[in-house]
């Protein structure tokens, strides 16, 4: 339903990753919606863009900068589409890691069209060069263009139509102030309710002519993370199972097996969230235990376990981060079932974290 089409090629291949491999890509540009009305979620959003857009058609005046922030999977290219679409503009696409210099941005800037929207998806890993060229573009409609070098490097101005630049980042807190303040509306995007997740898949279910029951939907709604990319994949495995093991139609019993098969637990936790939580807390009795031993624990690298696993873990509150180290929390326990250690009292008189 709503998604982003972000891929890092160095990332692990996940189920319930958020970052969209070659497969989402093909099946997400089918069930994009094309306006704002078949959008779900993410209400605040929507109606703050539809006042801006609205403003701007009423003015008969290319919409106001736009930055889009937010987890991968959330709808920031979706909503960039709808934005060009609800101008009646064309969009042109690309993103920060393809511009290594300000050269690649004055080729882009210079053949877009008046009204045009360009999409910069991760637009905090642009270089420096091409960034201090945007922020004119984005003010004055203009670029320096710089012939020659040295002492005899002349700057020849160019003039640009006006455009609107919507900008996606991941972490907008990389995103120089300059850069921000230059943005005339700019919007968080917030994870799904699991409600909202119901009618994701209910409506990708009957775009993809797939049977789903109510409690099918709410199954795999429960275990996508707040993050529709994740619901539509998921929701494709399940329809796998339901076609070779089933009558082809989703029930809550046919969402859980299937989902079993994957190893995505109730909560949405996989292989690598559950060896996490199991390490720290069968090898470490709930920590306090370093990064780097809790990865070699794990078997993987300390950057996988630290970028990979841990964010939905910390949100989930599975685990916290400590100045001593990671630490589960007494959900964790829980959903393991496993009990906790019993609290012990230190030297100096001090319980330890779970201490009564």
């Amino acid at each position: 339903m709503n998604w982003d089409d972000t891929t890092d090629a160095t990332a692990p291949e996940r189920l319930v990753g958020s970052v969209a491999d070659r497969e989402d890509q093909a099946v997400e540009a089918a069930l994009r919606p094309k306006d704002l009305d078949e959008f779900i979620g993410q209400e605040k959003v929507r109606e703050q863009l539809d006042l801006v857009l609205r403003a701007a058609r009423a003015r008969g005046a290319t919409a106001d900068h736009v930055l889009l922030s937010g987890a991968p999977g959330l709808g920031k290219t979706t909503l960039s589409m709808i934005i060009a679409a609800e101008m009646g503009a064309p969009i042109r696409i690309t993103s920060g890691p393809a511009i290594q210099h300000a050269g690649d941005l004055a080729a882009i800037l210079s053949s877009l069209q008046e009204g045009e929207v360009l999409f910069l998806d991760e637009i905090h890993r642009m270089s420096r060069p091409a960034e201090e060229m945007l922020y004119m573009a984005m003010e004055d409609f203009r670029v320096d263009v710089i012939v020659g070098k040295g002492p005899g490097a002349t700057a020849i101005p160019l003039e640009l139509p006006p455009f609107t630049l919507v900008g996606a980042t991941t972490r907008a807190g990389l995103l120089p102030p300059p850069l921000r303040d230059r943005f005339g509306f700019t919007a968080h995007m917030e994870f799904y309710e699991p409600a909202e997740l119901e009618r994701v898949i209910h409506r990708s279910a009957h775009l993809l002519d797939v049977g789903i029951e109510a409690e099918g939907a709410a199954e795999i709604a429960g275990r996508s993370r707040g993050t529709p990319r994740i619901a539509n994949r998921l929701l494709r495995r399940v329809r796998d199972y339901a076609q070779v093991k089933a009558d082809g139609v989703i029930t809550r019993d046919i969402a859980g097996a299937a989902l079993a098969v994957y190893e995505v637990d109730a909560r949405g936790l996989d292989r690598l969230d559950r060896a996490v939580l199991e390490a720290l807390l069968k090898l470490f009795g709930g920590g306090p235990v370093g990064l780097s031993t809790l990865a070699v624990a794990v078997g993987e690298e300390r950057e996988t376990v630290e970028e990979v696993a841990e964010p939905f873990l910390v949100r989930e509150g599975l685990l916290a981060r400590t100045p001593r180290g990671r630490v589960a929390t007494p959900a964790a326990w829980a959903h393991l079932g496993l009990t906790p250690p019993r609290a012990t009292t230190g030297g100096n008189g001090q319980q330890d974290l779970f201490g009564a």
